[in-house]
């Protein structure tokens, strides 16, 4: 090549130094074994907890299950907080009208009727859930 430019061979082989950083930090870890080793057992019963170690920082991860899974006890509270809403709001019925805010009733109807649409969705879908727990054992 003219120019002065030197004639280098193709980098599709060599790795990015910010990549080969990475890999070679991963590969201390890994001989370190501190990418991933289960911390100590607990004595109360708690639930086992796993340490995570990424660069300088450490995270504890506990093995937990959801609480709720399928949604049927948010979706009641939610529910009830609309109809109190609603209850709440009913007796200004009137000045809500004058000021031009009567919709604050309607928004309460529709988020209760919504909750009780979802209500009724979160027990089937809680009904099919149970079913296939109970074929899988």
């Amino acid at each position: 090549m003219s120019g002065g430019q030197q004639d280098r061979p193709p980098e599709q082989g060599r790795p990015k130094p910010a990549k080969r950083r990475v890999q070679e930090r991963a590969q201390q870890l890994r001989e370190q074994s501190q990418l991933l080793k289960p911390a100590e057992p607990h004595e109360f019963g708690r639930p086992d907890v796993t340490e995570h170690e990424f660069g300088n920082r450490r995270y504890l991860v506990a093995q937990v299950e959801p609480l709720d899974v399928d949604g049927t006890r948010t979706v009641t509270i939610g529910s009830a907080l609309w109809l109190v809403a609603l209850l709440v709001l009913l007796p200004f019925h009137e000045t809500l009208e004058e000021s031009g805010r009567q919709w604050w009733l309607w928004t309460c109807v529709a988020g209760f009727a919504f909750g009780m649409a979802g209500l009724e969705y979160c027990r089937r879908r809680r009904r099919t859930l149970r079913g296939r727990v109970t074929s899988d054992s």
